[in-house]
C-alpha cells in the first residue's frame, strides 16, 4: 500500500462521517452531539445534568456546550432548571419530547463502530491504536480538542 491508498481509506472514512452525520441530522433533526448529549441526560438520576458534566462526558469545550444546549432547548428538548441546592448552577433536564426522540433514534455508526471495536482481541485494538498514533502524529493534530465522539458538525 502506498501512501495515496491510505490518503484515499482516510477520505473515505472522513466521507462516511459526514455522510452519517447528515443522515442523522435529517432524521432527527439534531446533531450526533446534540443526540449524545439527549443520551446522557437520559442515563442520569432524574434526567439532569449540569453544564460541566456535559462537556466531561462529551470531551467538548465550554463553548461548545453552551452552544449545543442552546440549540436543544430552542428545539423543546432540554430546559434548564435552577439547582435547588446551588443557585449558580443551572441543570439542564430532558423533556418528554427529548426522551422520544431518543427512543426514535436510529442506531448509529458510532454505536456500531464502539461494539466492533469492543470485540476485537486486544493485540488487534492495540494495532489499531498504533497506527491511529502515528497518522495523528504525521498530521500534527494532537492538539486539537476533540471528543470521543465521531462527529462531522466541524464540516457543516
Amino acid at each position: 500500500m502506498n501512501f495515496i491508498e491510505i490518503l484515499i481509506k482516510l477520505r473515505r472514512i472522513v466521507r462516511s462521517v459526514n455522510l452519517e452525520s447528515k443522515r442523522v441530522d435529517k432524521e432527527l433533526g439534531v446533531s450526533i452531539p446534540q443526540l449524545l448529549c439527549l443520551q446522557f441526560l437520559a442515563e442520569q438520576d432524574e434526567f439532569r445534568a449540569n453544564a460541566s458534566k456535559l462537556k466531561s462526558f462529551l470531551n467538548l469545550n465550554a463553548s461548545t456546550i453552551t452552544g449545543i444546549i442552546s440549540r436543544l432547548e430552542k428545539k423543546n428538548l432540554v430546559v434548564k432548571l435552577p439547582n435547588s441546592t446551588d443557585k449558580r448552577i443551572t441543570l439542564i433536564s430532558l423533556t418528554a419530547k427529548g426522551m422520544a426522540l431518543i427512543h426514535n433514534a436510529p442506531i448509529t455508526f458510532q454505536q456500531k463502530l464502539s461494539e466492533k471495536l469492543q470485540a476485537l482481541p486486544p493485540e488487534k485494538l492495540k494495532t489499531i491504536i498504533d497506527g491511529i498514533d502515528i497518522l495523528t502524529d504525521l498530521m500534527e493534530v494532537d492538539e486539537i480538542d476533540t471528543s470521543p465522539i465521531i462527529t462531522s458538525e466541524e464540516f457543516l
